[in-house]
């Protein structure tokens, strides 16, 4: 049996560079424009058997501009960042640059109080094991960017530290294809925001985790 699980990354509710952890704002201007302009293009994917978001409102108002209508995962929700949450990643660092370096150095950590990245890909990756295993069954998610990587670092088995490694665009596509414990990516593209993944001069921004150079 084969699944078909096409990510679509939620349109931007703020600059790159002032996204927040568990950034709950509506979409901004430029996100309801992005939505626009690909409309056609992400239109086809809702003829998908099932259609999912996560429960932010900027994951909401994208699927239901794109007439997905999905259905909120609590699952797909973005990682638990505690004290740190509504915090740019700078914010927290001029706060706790200690707490910050140990949460980049240990995927086991927790020094925010809230989840660890591992904990967070293994519970996407748990979402992505359990849905329903028809063959052929083609399913989209709208998905903040950060749960994206999570699943793509779950689905190629890679060390939790490739997470730092991958830039997901707004309105970025990427699916997967398999079944529990086996998945194959497929890149489909970016439709959304210029730039391609991990090409120079576009690092994946702050807001999104991307891990610092420190002095």
């Amino acid at each position: 049996m084969t699944l078909r699980v096409t990510f679509v990354a939620a349109a931007r509710s703020s600059p790159r560079s002032a996204e927040r952890f568990e950034d709950d704002r509506p979409l901004d201007q430029a996100g309801w424009d992005e939505v626009q302009r690909v409309a056609g293009q992400l239109l086809p994917l809702a003829a998908a058997e099932l259609r999912y978001c996560s429960p932010t409102p900027r994951s909401r108002a994208t699927g239901d501009a794109l007439g997905f209508a999905p259905l909120v995962q609590l699952a797909l929700r973005d990682c638990d960042m505690g004290r740190w949450r509504g915090l740019t990643l700078g914010e927290a660092m001029a706060r706790e640059p200690e707490a910050v370096d140990a949460w980049l150095a240990d995927p086991r950590g927790t020094p925010h109080g809230g989840e660890s990245l591992l904990a967070f890909i293994g519970r996407v990756g748990g979402w992505l094991d359990t849905r329903p295993v028809e063959d052929g069954c083609r399913i989209v998610a709208v998905a903040e960017p950060s749960v994206i990587r999570a699943a793509l670092v779950y689905a190629l088995k890679a060390p939790p530290s490739t997470y730092w490694n991958i830039d997901v665009r707004p309105l970025s596509t990427t699916t997967v294809t398999g079944h529990r414990g086996r998945w194959n990516l497929r890149l489909d593209g970016f439709l959304g925001s210029s730039g391609s993944l991990g090409s120079p001069g576009h690092p994946a921004p702050l807001g999104a985790w991307a891990q610092p150079t420190r002095a």
